[in-house]
């Protein structure tokens, strides 16, 4: 009966594998030993263990990373396929059908689009030293300004307004067409009695670092809808302003298009390195608090860097 029941249970860890497996498209190469060394980086940093995330309860990192520096994408990580709540990173996926949505000649980047409350959520800007004014009810500004305060800055007041504009369900289409079932977008950045009414009740927005870094990867190959779209993003993307997170670790004279996130417990990082020299994709999701995250978000950066660069 033991070895029955030993059986049935190994039969279970295969099938489990197996499907983890299929979830990372066929496009990477998976690397066992890539993603060993880099579960070593964690388990040194002490991240690789449960968190208490308070009244959401229990949760794990989510980590990935891409090694562009070969013809074959290699592919490694650490729960990359764990849902976790990604704070502003989810942005990416709205300007991306904002984007699509130029492309196709249904809106314009400059044409005129007028603040309305609720949207208007932000008291303080997430970078204090941007110049740019909150936006307003009532203020007047282009969807093209929109676009870069969100992304650039992480304005939540333009976010809430791009979701509007370019509709959740149209977004969820994208997310679906790249097979990213799980990280639809269901919340603004606002409380939910001010949300629309279908919107009051949903479950809040996920993602996986799988699905982050399979974006930045689509960005990187002009594959992202279409070439324009890509470029675009990849633009927005390199003027990020938050430069706290994973940009300590890395080497100056270096580009990081990236988008980041935190609220809470939870403080994350998403984008392409490139020196000219090495490349790769990390996307990186911490369910702990900022001032505990960012010392750890320098040494991650750190080690890939040198993990990717003594491999190639």
């Amino acid at each position: 009966m033991y070895n029955f029941m030993k059986s049935v249970v190994l039969f279970f860890i295969f099938i489990g594998i197996t499907l983890a497996q299929q979830s990372i498209p066929q496009y990477y190469q998976v690397d066992q030993e890539f993603s060993e060394k880099l579960h070593q980086i964690i388990q040194e940093l002490d991240l690789d263990k449960d968190f208490d995330v308070g009244e959401d309860g229990i949760e794990q990192i989510s980590f990935a990373v891409i090694d562009l520096n070969s013809a074959l994408p290699k592919f490694g990580g650490v729960n990359y396929d764990n849902f976790i709540y990604p704070a502003s990173v989810y942005k990416m996926y709205v300007a991306a059908e904002i984007l699509n949505q130029v492309s196709q000649g249904k809106l314009s980047l400059y044409q005129d689009y007028v603040i309305k409350s609720p949207n208007d959520v932000d008291k303080v800007k997430e970078i204090p030293n941007d110049p740019r004014p909150l936006l307003a009810d009532g203020d007047t500004v282009t969807i093209n300004y929109l676009l870069d305060l969100m992304i650039t800055r992480s304005d939540n007041s333009a976010a809430n307004c791009l979701i509007d504009l370019a509709d959740r369900k149209n977004i969820n289409r994208l997310i679906k067409d790249n097979g990213w079932i799980g990280s639809e977008v269901t919340r603004k950045f606002l409380p939910r009695k001010f949300e629309d009414e279908e919107y009051k009740k949903v479950r809040g927005t996920e993602t996986s670092a799988l699905h982050a870094a399979d974006f930045m990867y689509k960005v990187y190959k002009n594959q992202l809808c279409n070439y324009w779209v890509s470029s675009q993003l990849k633009t927005l993307l390199g003027r990020q302003l938050d430069k706290t997170k994973l940009p300590q670790g890395f080497p100056q004279n270096s580009m990081f298009y990236h988008k980041t996130g935190w609220f809470s417990y939870w403080t994350n990082d998403v984008g392409i390195y490139d020196d000219g020299e090495t490349k790769f994709i990390i996307a990186c999701f911490l369910p702990i608090p900022e001032n505990e995250a960012l010392p750890k978000f320098k040494l991650i950066a750190e080690e890939v860097y040198k993990l990717i660069k003594g491999r190639n």
